[in-house]
């Protein structure tokens, strides 16, 4: 079987922000795999041969599958020269790894694409990527990589950033030394890609090496011996091939990690950055939300409705379905892409800059409190842009039991879905404040996060391992712009393909049970929405959440749907509300005078009391079934079953105690 057979069988499936594509084997295929430590740019690099814009994230693990895209600007049909007996010249991303001795699943994914019984099974040309200021690290793989039977080339990195830290690397020392063709590239520059996508195709016609080994015996030596045989050869390499060309200086990423990452400090000035991602998120979409509503609600629906009465359909069941099912669907949908846009463009800003690699440290310690390690960071903060991926890149941690925790607690982390709901909330009940208390329910989340974890490490996963925090922090530099709208697109496609049939297939079918009378006499589109179907369903939910001071049917309504997509919330509230969804979640208009009357009628008065319980249950109860299915995927039914029990009991009493508390404040 070939190496993209294999891939077909071990690949796990595409997360919701990315494109992870697999091939049936086809002994035709040339492939190019990238291999590498972590957060040294094999990502970066893959977009750059590739063209895939695959997601990048500036920390170790974020890799977590496999990429597979087309060398660009290659592809058969237009191939010449060495590539026209080619029929298909694929590159491969593999998962971070230090070694091909696995401590973690990615680094066994990693081994097991690249150490083949066969040589057919083998790359035909491995990349490794190596880290210039840290080439001791990189080349203790690539010994091991000599070792087999495979075209090898070096792409070495970051060479600036090593000649500023003191360190001149001579690559024709370090290519004849090394026994490997070595390639300076900065594919976020795209400097030497060119020559490195000639050095592959030209690389390809030579003959597969024999295994490169300083010693003929390493067979029979102990695991140790042959330890100490590689790294005394990676001394002499580097030895031979690196000079010092000044007195290291501290570095500005140096002198600023003296501030970002102090014991005190550190933590605060995350929260602070946080904070100013919220803010901004809720304040700069607005105008952006006004004018596509207003497109959707106004212009769209408009025009449906003259074609419909031009062809005689108007004013009856089809012209509701098409409008206020249809079309207030994909309306809804389109109100989020600024919300989502913008949050992704500041987490995107955040990852490239290297900045967000050091929350991995600040938050070590609440990590270490939850018996995880701090690297464990790194998924739930991918959770509060999603939680599919954000469960699928557990896998990074190497103790199963550790995975299971972050998997329970990823629903905790208050996705980007969450954000819109959030957002008209807040304007609507508290205006000016709305950031601020958008930027609450984040700190919320993560007080979940921190409670259930202590919770299940007394109860269900103990004796978790104690980890150390190992982590490469990068340097701090400026994102590149086009790296950014990239990513954040990657993840804005990601979030619509997911999110977008859900939501739009759920207000549908709200649309027809809100149809469906069951009491009042009404026919099939004609009747009120209280006395239909979804009505009577969500009125007999209602009085679970007396106690929270939000017992109401519309409410309810709303919940039920979130249970599919947290994002069909808003859509809900203005179907059962018979009324036109607000312009923007920052102008909620008659939902919102809707929704403040029915709050203070259930609440008895303690309006504000009642508005935060639920959004504390909106942030904890069920998370979306795309979750649930990868959750399902990763961790088996009788885990996710028991999570969504728990998510449901938590939410109901923090709910409860939220509204109790704080009804005897105001």
């Amino acid at each position: 079987m070939s190496l993209l057979g294999r891939l077909r069988h071990t690949s796990t499936g595409p997360t919701c922000h990315e494109d992870v594509s697999t091939a049936a084997p086809d002994t035709g295929q040339r492939v190019i795999a990238l291999v590498g430590n972590p957060n040294v740019g094999k990502s970066t690099l893959f977009n750059s041969l590739t063209g895939a814009k695959r997601s990048i994230g500036n920390w170790p693990g974020t890799t977590v599958e496999v990429g597979q895209g087309r060398l660009a600007g290659h592809a058969p049909e237009k191939s010449t020269g060495p590539l026209g007996s080619i029929p298909e010249l694929t590159v491969l991303d593999l998962p971070g790894a230090y070694s091909l001795d696995p401590n973690s699943p990615d680094e066994a994914l990693t081994r097991d694409l690249v150490v083949g019984r066969e040589t057919h099974e083998l790359p035909d040309v491995v990349v490794l990527i190596a880290d210039a200021p840290n080439l001791t690290r990189s080349l203790y793989l690539l010994a091991q990589l000599r070792e087999l039977p495979l075209r090898i080339i070096v792409a070495l990195s970051m060479v600036d950033l090593a000649t500023s830290a003191g360190i001149g690397v001579d690559i024709d020392v370090l290519a004849e030394a090394a026994g490997v063709i070595v390639v300076p590239v900065d594919a976020r520059r795209r400097h030497g890609v060119d020559d490195l996508i000639k050095t592959i195709v030209d690389e390809l016609d030579t003959p597969v090496p024999s295994p490169r080994r300083e010693s003929d015996h390493l067979e029979q030596m102990t695991p140790l011996e042959v330890l100490d045989e590689r790294f005394a050869w990676v001394s002499r390499v580097v030895d031979v091939s690196t000079v010092p060309t000044a007195q290291p200086r501290p570095t500005f990423s140096d002198r600023l990690d003296r501030v970002a990452l102090a014991p005190v400090v550190g933590p605060l000035l995350f929260l602070a950055v946080m904070w100013g991602v919220f803010q901004l998120t809720t304040t700069v979409a607005a105008p952006m939300q006004d004018g596509l509503d207003r497109f959707a609600a106004g212009t769209v629906s408009d025009l449906a409705v003259n074609l419909l009465d031009l062809i005689g359909l108007g004013g009856g069941v089809i012209e509701g379905f098409i409008v206020d099912g249809l079309i207030a669907g994909v309306g809804m949908l389109l109100t989020f892409v600024p919300v989502m846009g913008i949050m992704f463009l500041c987490l995107a800003a955040l990852e490239n800059s290297g900045y967000l690699a050091r929350g991995a440290v600040v938050t070590d310690r609440m990590m270490r409190l939850i018996g995880l390690p701090g690297r464990a960071f790194l998924p739930l903060v991918v959770g509060f842009g999603c939680n599919v991926p954000a469960i699928s890149a557990a896998r990074v941690l190497p103790d199963a039991r550790q995975r299971l925790l972050v998997s329970l607690l990823v629903p905790y982390t208050s996705c980007s879905a969450r954000l819109a709901v959030y957002v008209l909330v807040a304007t609507t009940f508290f205006g000016s404040a709305a950031g601020t208390v958008v930027f609450v329910m984040y700190l919320v989340s993560i007080l979940f996060v921190i409670g259930i974890g202590l919770l299940l490490k007394a109860t269900a996963i103990r004796a978790l391992p104690d980890d150390p925090l190992f982590i490469d922090l990068p340097r701090y530099q400026a994102p590149l712009p086009k790296m950014l709208f990239d990513l954040t697109w990657v993840r804005l496609r990601g979030f619509l393909r997911t999110a977008g049939g859900i939501i739009v297939v759920t207000v549908i079918a709200v649309w027809f049970l809100t149809a469906m009378p069951v009491r009042g006499g009404g026919d099939f589109g004609e009747v009120d929405p209280r006395d239909s179907v979804y009505g009577e369903l969500s009125a007999g939910l209602a009085p679970v959440f007396a106690p929270a001071g939000f017992d109401d049917w519309h409410t309810s309504a709303a919940l039920i749907t979130g249970f599919v997509a947290k994002e069909a919330v808003i859509s809900t509230w203005a179907q059962t509300y018979s009324t036109a969804e607000p312009t923007s979640e920052s102008e909620p208009g008659i939902l919102g005078e809707r929704l403040r009357d029915d709050f203070e009628r259930t609440s008895g008065g303690h309006t504000s009391a009642a508005v935060l319980a639920f959004m504390v249950f909106l942030l904890a109860y069920t998370p979306c079934v795309a979750t649930l299915a990868g959750q399902k995927r990763e961790i088996g039914l009788r885990w996710t079953m028991g999570s969504v029990g728990l998510n449901l009991v938590a939410a109901w009493i923090v709910a409860v105690a939220v509204f109790q508390i704080g009804s005897l404040i105001t």
